[in-house]
């Protein structure tokens, strides 16, 4: 039997799982932003709002990942192209590429442990990828992190 995915101290059990809920929002919204870019930022923020239900702290957690992968797409996009061993950024799953994005984005932008950056990007894999998902995805975010956790 497989062991639960670390909990990340810093937070409670019941934020721990509306913080996922938080990143399954922002990856709907990363999947549109791809297919159909142009959503208006206001707008990605009432969707944000409304399924965070007014909760404050979990909106502003949601709307930074949201526009730092946006706004780092370009650097999160090569960085994976490093580790997607023959794998074009364009080339792969629409889920696939927006979870490795918003993983990406954790572990090389915000204060998120990588362990439980890559993690959480896993069970955004199981739930929204096919069966090959999870383990595409934690070979590239592991190796992400371990050149990150290389650098000075």
């Amino acid at each position: 039997m497989p062991s639960p995915p670390p909990r990340d101290p810093r937070f409670p059990q019941t934020e721990m799982a509306t913080r996922r809920r938080a990143r399954e929002v922002v990856l709907q919204l990363l999947y549109e932003a791809d297919v159909n870019p142009g959503r208006e930022r206001e707008a990605a923020h009432a969707f944000i709002r409304s399924r965070m239900q007014g909760r404050k702290a979990l909106t502003t957690f949601a709307d930074q990942l949201l526009a730092g992968t946006l706004l780092h797409r370009d650097v999160i996009d090569q960085r994976l192209s490093q580790w997607a061993t023959n794998w074009a950024i364009s080339r792969m799953a629409i889920t696939d590429r927006n979870v490795l994005r918003l993983g990406a984005h954790e572990i090389l932008f915000t204060d998120t442990p990588g362990r439980v950056a890559i993690n959480e990007a896993l069970v955004l894999a199981k739930r929204y990828g096919d069966v090959n998902s999870p383990r595409f995805v934690n070979g590239v975010l592991d190796k992400l992190l371990k050149t990150k956790d290389a650098q000075p």
